[in-house]
């Protein structure tokens, strides 16, 4: 991103917006004093829509043990009435996947989490073999170890954590 804005200042004539997208872990750390609705909405919003391919989509979500049961079972009551479908119809919520490949590759993901995270998956039927459409999931983690690269798609990672070792 430095070097396309460099080269596109050095160039004669107007300077062109640049707005780059650069990918990683988007994480947000929530407290106990968090508002679980406000936190609901946002993090449906970042991690599933735009069926999470979003280079600024959330990621992880890090919750305090106190508070995290109350929250995931709200968050997944959230993904379980997404409308999932076709983009052009201004009702829905997430879209498909960009392809088969990227299809495959959140599979993969979901099936090497399965015996080592907590995985809720929306199930989506038919849908799913109708196009490229994969169901927005949370994989609950034990540890953030457990997860190394960006998973591009709609799938959020939580991790808990108890306050005093939040430094860690």
């Amino acid at each position: 991103a430095r070097i396309i804005n460099r080269q596109l200042a050095a160039k004669d004539g107007p300077i062109a917006p640049l707005i780059a997208e650069t990918g990683g872990l988007n994480a947000m750390f929530c407290d106990t004093t968090a508002l679980r609705e406000q936190v609901v909405d946002d993090v449906v919003m970042s991690a599933f829509r735009s069926a999470g391919q979003r280079c600024s989509a959330l990621r992880l979500l890090f919750l305090p043990h106190e508070t995290a049961d109350e929250t995931v079972e709200m968050i997944r009551g959230a993904m379980e009435v997404l409308v999932i479908g076709d983009p052009a119809d201004p009702a829905t919520d997430v879209g498909p996947i960009i392809d088969a490949e990227a299809r495959g590759l959140l599979d993969a993901h979901l099936e090497k989490m399965q015996p080592v995270a907590k995985v809720w998956q929306r199930e989506i039927g038919a849908l799913r073999e109708a196009g490229t459409f994969f169901g927005p999931a949370i994989v609950e983690l034990s540890s953030l170890e457990q997860i190394d690269k960006e998973v591009f798609g709609p799938i959020l990672h939580v991790v808990r954590y108890r306050a005093q070792e939040l430094p860690q």
